[in-house]
């Protein structure tokens, strides 16, 4: 297989700061001065001159020049972007499977943060945090009760690995300050793994990081010895991330010679990257998950996949993104992401939609259009086909078009439905059953006992009073047998969260409600 275990080439796809980047060169982490030809730029240079030599009032001209190169990238494509330092540094540590702070995880259904995980052996769990504790300060920024953006929450408790933050936590109506050292701190892009029954695997996966490839090879190794024959991995809303992790898992499943992707430009020659036939997953069934956000790395997946006929792609169109960014980065911290190539499937279809239009509205244009609905709505290229291994079409325009359509589910919303979750009422009640039977819930690490235990509790009754006492949300005639099919098992998965099952409880009770899984099930994940 050509160039998979190369860290030379180093390819990242993501989501960075809600931009979709791709990003493939071996000079990703050079720092080099600006040594261009201005010649060419030359009206530029000379406006920017004028304007410092004579403007009437003091000029910031980094914010000038930055704001120039902007609109001059903006005039390429969408993902060619000027990244100011701070921007860089987040969009560095995003993906790189680690990063530097005091290492919880937290939601914040009411305006408070409040801690959901203090991960195991990291900094805030030495220090002393526990699950349920609602954080009022950080050093002496009040962050509770203040509609703080909860970006602006972690850039407060992220810092450089050594360094002292106080964090103050409301716990059981006590203020408790702790001095915590700021750590490294691993992060998982390994969601869930579990079996779905005697034979089918399941993995969720959120990212591709630097730790993508080995975190998925413990989780199938796992699975595997447990019986695993089929596996259905979720790729919805995986916006993306390196690419040399791509390459690694699709050769997993892939024979010798098999295509994974190619990337072209018009400076940069075709260049093909093809498995070794090493995968240790050739044999095992595999249905892919996708939708609307399933982006870059996800979808160079994919289509090695479909068109290798190697398993069924199941879900909705994929976003469409495979423009390849090359990274140069300045010693002043900032850096370019410059466009200088197109993905394209084994069969030759382009990744990349179409951004000549409204590009940013693309995905409510789906909707309004009802392609989120109805297959016959979904956009394609039937101009622009393609042939897999075994001669099946698929066809271009963007995107991946999944073997198996699923429609977005829009009947199950009741009006009691609506309004809790205009109120986030689950999760807030959620919270709430935590702060309740926090004690029972950290003894549970069995999914019958944690069904057992929401019936003995009345999971069902408590809520519809929670939901009436705290949000006066009134149940009407019939509205909760209609409700409670979908309602409950979001209860159950967010109450579950807080059990030491974890995400898995989370997954596990979506699963029957959850029509893609449904429809993987029913679909062989066999080759065609």
């Amino acid at each position: 297989m050509k160039k998979i275990d190369n860290t030379v080439i180093v390819a990242l796809l993501g989501v960075v700061l809600g931009v979709l980047l791709t990003m493939v060169s071996g000079k990703v982490f050079e720092k080099k001065e600006f040594d261009g030809d201005y010649n060419r730029w030359r009206k530029l240079n000379l406006i920017l001159q004028e304007v410092q030599k004579h403007y009437v009032d003091t000029i910031d001209m980094e914010g000038m020049t930055d704001a120039a190169v902007v609109a001059a990238l903006a005039e390429l494509d969408p993902h060619s972007i000027y990244l100011p330092p701070l921007e860089l540094e987040e969009s560095e540590t995003e993906l790189s499977g680690n990063f530097e702070g005091i290492g919880i995880t937290f939601n914040v259904p009411n305006d408070t943060a409040i801690v959901l995980n203090p991960l195991t052996g990291g900094p805030s769990a030495k220090a002393g945090l526990m699950q349920g504790d609602r954080i009022v300060k950080v050093d002496d920024k009040v962050v509770a009760g203040v509609k703080m953006p909860q970006d602006s929450m972690i850039r407060l408790m992220k810092g450089p690995k050594g360094t002292k933050v106080k964090v103050t936590v409301n716990r059981d109506g006590t203020l408790i300050p702790f001095e915590i050292i700021r750590d490294k701190i691993p992060v998982n892009c390994v969601d869930a793994a579990f079996m779905i029954d005697d034979v089918t695997g399941y993995i969720k996966l959120s990212k591709f990081t630097r730790t993508t490839y080995k975190e998925f090879t413990d989780a199938t190794t796992k699975l595997l010895s447990m019986g695993m024959k089929r596996l259905i991995f979720d790729l919805r809303d995986n916006t993306g991330g390196y690419f040399d992790q791509a390459l690694r898992l699709s050769n997993e499943f892939l024979q010798r010679g098999d295509g994974i992707v190619y990337m072209e430009g018009m400076h940069r020659p075709r260049q093909d990257y093809d498995a070794d036939g090493r995968g240790k997953l050739k044999d095992i069934g595999i249905s892919v998950l996708i939708d609307e956000g399933t982006a870059s790395s996800s979808e160079i997946f994919s289509g090695a996949i479909q068109d290798n006929d190697r398993g069924v792609i199941v879900g909705r169109r994929s976003f469409g993104k495979g423009l390849v960014q090359e990274p140069i980065n300045f010693t002043d911290g900032s850096g370019l992401r410059l466009t200088v190539a197109r993905f394209h499937t084994p069969s030759g279809r382009c990744i990349q939609k179409p951004y000549d239009g409204d590009y940013d509205y693309d995905i409510y244009e789906r909707y309004v259009h009802g392609e989120m609905t109805s297959a016959d709505s979904m956009k394609v290229d039937t101009t622009a086909v393609y042939y897999t291994v075994k001669g099946r079409r698929v066809y271009g325009g963007g995107g991946i078009i999944p073997d198996v359509f699923v429609p977005m589910d829009t009947t199950k919303a009741t009006n009691f439905y609506i309004e809790c979750n205009r109120k986030a009422t689950q999760m807030r009640f959620a919270q709430s059953m935590f702060d309740k039977y926090r004690s029972e819930l950290a003894q549970i690490d069995d999914f019958g006992r944690l069904e057992d235990f929401f019936e003995e509790i009345s999971l069902n009754d408590q809520f519809i009073a929670y939901a009436e006492n705290k949000d006066g949300i009134r149940l009407k005639k019939g509205e909760w047998k209609e409700s409670a099919p979908y309602l409950v098992p979001q209860l159950k998965a967010l109450v579950g969260r807080f059990s030491k099952l974890g995400d898995e409880a989370f997954y596990r009770f979506y699963i029957p409600i959850d029509d893609t899984i449904q429809a993987a099930l029913n679909n062989p994940s066999t080759v065609f």
